[in-house]
C-alpha cells in the first residue's frame, strides 16, 4: 500500500470517526446527560459544600460535550485508519468493508468493553475524590491490557491456523484471550465507591447509556470507513468500462 493510498484512508478515517461522533453526540445528550443531571442533583442533595463551577453546566452538557465526543471520534478514527492499512489483507482473505467491521468490532471490545466490564462507568457523584487518581491508572492499564492482547490473539491464531485449522485456532485464540482478561480481572484490585443509598436504576441506566454511546460509535465507523475504504481500494471502472465497450461495440455501416 502506498503512502498516497495509505494517507487517503487516513483522512477518511477521520472523517468516519467525524460522522460517527456525530451520532454517538446525539445519544449522549439524549440518554447520557439527564442521567448526569439527576447523579448531579443528587450529589447537591446530599453534600453542603458548592464550590464555584469553572465551567457552567449548560456549556458542560452542551459545547464540551460536543467537543470531547468529536475530537475523541476523529482521533479514535485517524488510529483506526492506520490500524485498518496494516490489518488488511493480514487477518485474512476479508475485503475493506469486512475488514473495517472487524477492526472496529475488536476496537470497541479491546478499548471500551474490556475495562468496562471490570471498571465501569459511573456518574460524577460517585466515587472519592482521593482515589481518581487510581481509578483513572487502573482503568488505562485495562484499556492498555485489552489492546496488547488482542493484538496477541490475533498473531497466535494466525500461527496456529496452519496446524489446527482456521476454525480450532479461532476458538484457541479466543480461549486464550478470555483466560487472560480473566486473571487480570481477578488479580487487580476493585474499585466499589457506589453510595449505598445511590439509585441503582439510576447507575444502571448510566452505564447502559455510556455502552450505548460507544456503541454508536464503533459501529457506525466500521460502517462508514468501510465503505470509504471501499470506494479508494476498489474504485469502480466506469470509465474504463466505458470506452472498451465503446471500442467492441460493432459500427454500422
Amino acid at each position: 500500500m502506498n503512502s498516497a493510498t495509505v494517507r487517503g484512508l487516513l483522512v477518511r478515517g477521520m472523517l468516519a470517526g467525524l460522522a460517527a461522533g456525530l451520532l454517538a453526540l446525539a445519544v449522549a445528550y439524549f440518554l447520557g446527560e439527564p442521567r448526569v443531571d439527576a447523579a448531579i442533583a443528587y450529589e447537591d442533595a446530599h453534600t453542603h459544600e458548592h464550590g464555584m463551577e469553572a465551567v457552567s453546566r449548560t456549556m458542560q452538557s452542551t459545547g464540551g460535550l460536543a467537543t470531547g465526543v468529536l475530537v475523541y471520534g476523529v482521533a479514535f478514527g485517524g488510529i483506526a485508519a492506520l490500524a485498518f492499512c496494516f490489518a488488511l489483507g493480514r487477518i485474512g482473505r476479508f475485503g475493506p468493508r469486512a475488514t473495517a467491521l472487524l477492526l472496529s468490532s475488536a476496537a470497541l471490545i479491546a478499548v471500551y468493553v474490556v475495562p468496562f466490564l471490570k471498571y465501569p462507568a459511573n456518574p460524577p457523584s460517585v466515587g472519592e475524590p482521593d482515589t481518581i487518581g487510581k481509578r483513572t491508572l487502573l482503568y488505562f492499564l485495562m484499556m492498555a491490557l485489552g489492546v496488547l492482547l488482542s493484538i496477541a490473539t490475533v498473531i497466535l491464531g494466525k500461527r496456529l491456523a496452519p496446524r489446527l485449522g482456521n476454525w480450532n485456532a479461532t476458538i484457541a485464540a479466543g480461549a486464550f484471550f478470555a483466560l487472560v482478561i480473566g486473571l487480570a480481572y481477578a488479580f487487580l484490585p476493585a474499585v466499589n465507591e457506589v453510595p449505598k443509598d445511590f439509585s441503582a436504576t439510576l447507575l444502571w441506566q448510566f452505564r447502559l447509556a455510556a455502552l450505548a454511546i460507544q456503541l454508536t460509535l464503533w459501529t457506525t465507523f466500521g460502517l462508514v470507513f468501510g465503505h470509504l475504504a471501499d470506494r479508494v481500494l476498489a474504485p469502480r471502472p466506469a470509465a474504463a468500462d466505458t470506452n472498451a465497450v465503446k471500442h467492441t461495440t460493432p459500427v454500422p455501416h
